[in-house]
């Protein structure tokens, strides 16, 4: 008996999702909560488990596809008889458990054309259509579907490799490697572990090295050095229309701040030394993410949202921290879930575990949802100062530009100090002028003198 498992939404209210990769195919052997493929929502990466255990039948959806939530991906021959979806262990992830659930919920023999019973998560209901998949790019080699039993492939893709065989890479790189129509796993990684680089993909393409952090689709060349086109998804899409929404719902204002920062340098050096912080990274980073918590406690407006259906001002008085980290898959802003009520070490922790999980692409939808005031960090580009764009549902975000030696005046004298420039935007809706100046001016006397921080705190 065939099954088909349909594409959940994973706990965010998410409409669709890109498939990044498979991990069995068919004629292969699945169990409960077995791995099988890597969906990139436009929040994450998320692995989902099979709800059932049986043979795979058929891939429904090719890598690369753009599938909406609810759509059929893959169907299993679960037998006789399916095994129970609640069998799933109780320590299943949280996506896994809602893939379970989809599956149980899911009407056997169900008729594509009635997508109004197809079960998803979060009361969120298939749209109409959704049973189709969006055309993949010119160009690639991966058929849009797979035949209900294993057969010989067509002459244009390429043979498939073993489970065992499967190439260690990145999603990025996968993707790459698809647009280019290079078969991954047969090539031989130059990179950590033997996994396989984007340098390795574009050789094996014979196409010239290009920069570093976007999906490259090959054009043919031309005396002019031709085009490239991006294919806009995933992160990058999310990124996008989140950038637009806020730019243009929120009335953005920004002020700057130059600040003498020398005694926050040496507190940064003197850190670094403590056992509290072992196996830890202390960086200005740290400073400043505690100088602004102290500053949201004195001023609790400025960590607030606008309800715009309630016409109400929603003040938290929790800070969850966001974080911008330049990702391989693009930007990202995990944030650290009650950041104000941690110690200095255990925030300096989770800054370091946050932008290291964000970078190796396992940042979960519940790390990048729920935040309420972010700090992005442009000084590590080499950038003093920027007009950062408010991270939709919160009032303010921080910019701390680089740390740059300066000719300043202090205490009567011209000296060389250490000196950075803080950018503070904000909510003109739910913060003035007087408001916004008083955190920014806060944050950087907190930075000038670190002191002040065990004062106000």
């Amino acid at each position: 008996m065939n099954k088909e498992f349909r594409l959940p939404d994973v706990g965010e209210g998410l409409t669709e999702a890109d498939i990044v990769s498979w991990h069995v195919k068919p004629g292969d052997a699945v169990q409960i909560n077995q791995i099988i493929v890597e969906i990139e929502t436009a929040k994450a990466v998320v692995e989902l488990p099979s709800p059932w255990a049986g043979t795979v039948s058929a891939l429904l959806a090719a890598e690369g596809d753009t599938v909406d939530v609810g759509a059929p991906i893959i169907s299993v021959d679960v037998g006789g008889g399916e095994a129970p979806a609640q069998a799933a262990p109780a320590q299943a992830a949280p996506a896994q458990a809602a893939a379970a659930q989809l599956a149980s919920q899911a009407d056997d023999g169900e008729d594509a054309e009635q997508p109004a019973r197809h079960a998803v998560l979060v009361g969120y209901g298939v749209r109409p259509g959704s049973t189709t998949r969006r055309p993949r790019k010119a160009g690639t080699t991966r058929p849009a579907s797979y035949p209900a039993t294993p057969s010989a492939p067509p002459p244009t893709a390429a043979p498939p490799s073993p489970a065992s065989a499967r190439a260690l890479a990145k999603p990025p790189v996968r993707r790459l490697a698809r647009d280019l129509g290079v078969d991954i796993n047969a090539l031989a990684g130059s990179g950590p572990e033997g996994s396989v680089t984007r340098d390795d993909v574009q050789r094996a393409a014979g196409e010239a090295t290009a920069p570093r952090g976007e999906p490259v689709v090959a054009t043919a060349a031309s005396p002019s050095g031709g085009e490239e086109r991006i294919p806009v998804r995933g992160v990058r899409k999310h990124t996008a229309a989140a950038m637009v929404a806020s730019a243009f719902s929120a009335p953005h204002v920004t002020e700057f701040l130059q600040v003498d920062v020398t005694e926050t340098m040496a507190a940064v050096r003197r850190a670094r030394e403590l056992p509290e912080f072992a196996q830890v990274k202390v960086s200005p980073l740290l400073f400043v993410a505690k100088a602004l918590l102290v500053a949201v406690a004195r001023h609790p407006m400025i960590n607030s949202s606008w309800d715009e259906s309630a016409q109400e001002i929603v003040v938290k008085h929790y800070v969850n921290l966001g974080i911008a980290v330049a990702a391989e898959r693009g930007l990202l802003v995990p944030n650290v879930k009650g950041a104000h009520a941690l110690p200095v070490a255990g925030l300096a922790r989770a800054l370091d575990e946050l932008a290291a999980t964000a970078r190796a692409g396992k940042a979960t939808p519940g790390d990048l949802s729920g935040g309420t005031i972010t700090i992005t960090n442009v000084g590590v580009f080499g950038i003093d100062a920027g007009t950062p764009i408010l991270t939709p549902g919160e009032a303010a975000i921080l910019a701390f530009g680089q740390v740059r030696d300066t000719p300043w005046v202090h205490q009567g004298e011209l000296a060389v100090r250490r000196v950075t420039t803080l950018s503070l935007s904000f909510d003109h809706r739910i913060v003035d002028g007087e408001l916004g100046s008083a955190v920014l001016r806060d944050v950087g006397s907190m930075l000038e003198d670190p002191v002040r921080m065990l004062a106000w705190s």
